[in-house]
C-alpha cells in the first residue's frame, strides 16, 4: 500500500461518514414536511415488509402535509395504520386512495431535543473521521517502519491526512449548525 492509496481509502471512508450524516439528519423530523421521513416506515406486502416508497407514490401537497397515493387499491388500510404505529408521532387521514399525512407543530421542548439529537449524530460522525485519521495515521507509520517510505515522506502524510480531516469535520459542522437552525425555525 501507498501514500497514494492511504490517503484515497480515508478520504472514501470520511465521505462514506459525511453521507451516513446527512442520511441520519434526513431522518430528523422537523415542523416542515420531507417525503423522506415515511422511508423508514415498512408496510407489509403480501407477506413481507418492505417501505411505503415501493408501494405506493410519496409526494408533498404542501410545506405540512405529504400526501401517499397508494398503487394497489387494497394497500390505502396498511399503510395508513403502518405511519400511525410507526414512532414518528404523525396522524394520517385517508380521503378515497389518497392519505394525506400532516405534520404536527413541534413543541420548544421537542426542538430543544431535537438539537441535542442533531448535535450527537454530528459528534459521532466527528468520531468515526477521526478514527479514519488514526488509522490511515497507523498505516503511514508502518510503512515508515517498514522502510517502504522516508520520513519526510511520513510526514508529509500526516499533514495532508490532517488537512482532510480538517475539512471533512468542517462540513459535518456546517451540516449540523444548517440542520439545528432548520430544527429551530418556526
Amino acid at each position: 500500500m501507498s501514500i497514494a492509496d492511504i490517503k484515497k481509502t480515508a478520504e472514501t471512508k470520511m465521505a462514506k461518514s459525511v453521507e451516513s450524516l446527512k442520511g441520519d439528519l434526513q431522518k430528523i423530523r422537523t415542523g416542515r414536511a420531507h417525503p423522506g421521513i415515511l422511508d423508514q416506515v415498512s408496510v407489509d406486502y403480501y407477506g413481507s415488509m418492505v417501505p411505503v416508497s415501493q408501494v405506493a407514490n410519496v409526494s408533498l401537497l404542501d410545506a405540512r402535509t405529504i400526501s401517499v397515493q397508494p398503487w394497489e387499491k387494497g394497500m390505502g388500510a396498511k399503510i395508513e395504520k403502518a405511519i400511525r404505529e410507526s414512532d414518528l408521532g404523525l396522524n394520517p387521514s385517508s380521503q378515497g386512495d389518497l392519505i394525506r399525512v400532516p405534520m404536527p407543530p413541534l413543541t420548544e421542548e421537542r426542538r430543544r431535543d431535537l438539537t441535542k439529537v442533531v448535535r450527537n449524530a454530528g459528534e459521532d460522525a466527528k468520531v468515526a473521521v477521526r478514527n479514519l485519521r488514526r488509522d490511515a495515521n497507523e498505516q503511514a507509520k508502518k510503512l515508515l517502519k517498514d522502510k517502504e517510505i522516508g520520513e519526510d515522506d511520513e510526514r508529509r502524510s500526516l499533514d495532508d491526512v490532517q488537512r482532510l480531516t480538517d475539512r471533512v469535520i468542517a462540513e459535518i459542522d456546517k451540516l449540523v449548525a444548517s440542520k439545528e437552525a432548520e430544527v429551530l425555525a418556526v
